[in-house]
């Protein structure tokens, strides 16, 4: 496992958790549907460089990918 992977493995659970919280949804169905995202396949690809970004950041790609405003965390 790259130094990549392990950075994204503990980013995933951290991103499904915001989307989970700010859709009202359980943490399954946020997963899978980051993980149907165009966000999720920047994070996954390497010269991207996403892996990178702080969890927090990369839930806000993911919002403004399906449109949704952003706005603070509860």
């Amino acid at each position: 496992m790259c130094e990549h992977e392990l950075i994204r493995a503990t980013l995933v659970p951290e991103i499904a958790k915001l989307i989970a919280q700010r859709f009202a949804i359980s943490e399954d169905e946020a997963l899978s549907r980051f993980y149907k995202s165009a966000t999720a396949q920047n994070l996954a690809d390497e010269e991207y460089g996403l892996y990178g970004q702080s969890a927090l950041f990369i839930f806000g790609q993911y919002l403004e990918e399906v449109g949704e405003p952003q706005r603070p965390v509860p």
